[in-house]
């Protein structure tokens, strides 16, 4: 087990030196099971074999790092979510002139379509700023096309209806055989680029933060880095959305927020 152990390290400093991408706080067990999922499509029989490769061979070690990459989303993702989001924030962003938004780890965005449409139907989109990050550049490439899968569109809807979507959910987009490709008004006001919660620091002050699902990834320490992050960056009275298993509950930053919603995971900044 140590050995094991010491060639993942030994792998994830490799992959920092190579890339600057520094998966060396990410949850272990998370990281092994991306890193054997490699071994047994490449056919390598020990992870120094794949550390020693990704060193010579560029296309090997981008394929690693979109292994890496946490790319899990859906339209309207736990849509008692955005339900509460529609319901118990919406009324108070509508006091504010200008409304900027940060979706940290936004994977191939579909939840930043979602939160466009949602914001849309509550009149506010025209004055919104939306900023969708993630570390990987080709999942960036997919988010900014707008285009998914069209065999999801019937488990997107229903998502919709159950977040109190308001309208017909297909008068968004437009369809061909195989994707539904989102009106490009939708995404006017959004910003997609590249940005590595491990490493990279604040490059804005925001009124809400969505970062669902993505911490759980990391080990405590990093996760307490990303919160400090994520504290400097937004607004006071600002909002920070989590995923279901993510809390703030055991940061030391629980008191400087109030909770809006537990069960959703919506906090404000207080402080």
């Amino acid at each position: 087990m140590y050995r094991k152990k010491l060639e993942v390290r030994l792998l994830l400093e490799a992959v920092y030196s190579l890339s600057g991408f520094d998966f060396r706080k990410y949850n272990q067990q998370s990281i092994l099971r991306r890193i054997e999922h490699r071994m047994r499509i490449n056919n390598f029989s020990s992870i120094s074999q794949l550390t020693e490769s990704i060193i010579y061979d560029k296309e090997l070690l981008k394929v690693l790092l979109n292994d890496f990459s946490i790319n899990v989303t859906e339209m309207f993702r736990d849509p008692s979510f955005f339900r509460a989001f529609r319901e118990e924030i919406v009324p108070k962003l509508k006091q504010l002139d200008k409304i900027r938004v940060w979706h940290a780890g936004c994977a191939t965005g579909e939840e930043v379509y979602s939160m466009a449409i949602l914001l849309q139907e509550e009149g506010l989109l025209d004055r919104t700023m939306m900023y969708a990050t993630d570390m990987n550049e080709d999942v960036l490439e997919k988010a900014q096309l707008g285009a998914f899968p069209l065999h999801k569109m019937q488990a997107y809807t229903k998502n919709y209806i159950l977040a109190g979507g308001r309208e017909s959910f297909s008068q968004y987009y437009k369809t061909d055989d195989s994707f539904a490709s989102f009106h490009p008004y939708l995404s006017e006001n959004i910003m997609f680029a590249q940005h590595n919660l491990a490493t990279d620091k604040s490059f804005q002050e925001f009124d809400i933060i969505i970062c669902r699902n993505v911490l759980i990834y990391f080990t405590p320490d990093l996760q307490h880095e990303v919160h400090h992050l994520f504290y400097d960056s937004l607004a006071i009275n600002g909002y920070l959305g989590l995923g279901d298993k993510e809390t703030l509950q055991f940061t030391p930053l629980v008191s400087k927020y109030r909770t809006i919603n537990a069960t959703e995971r919506i906090y404000q900044k207080r402080l």
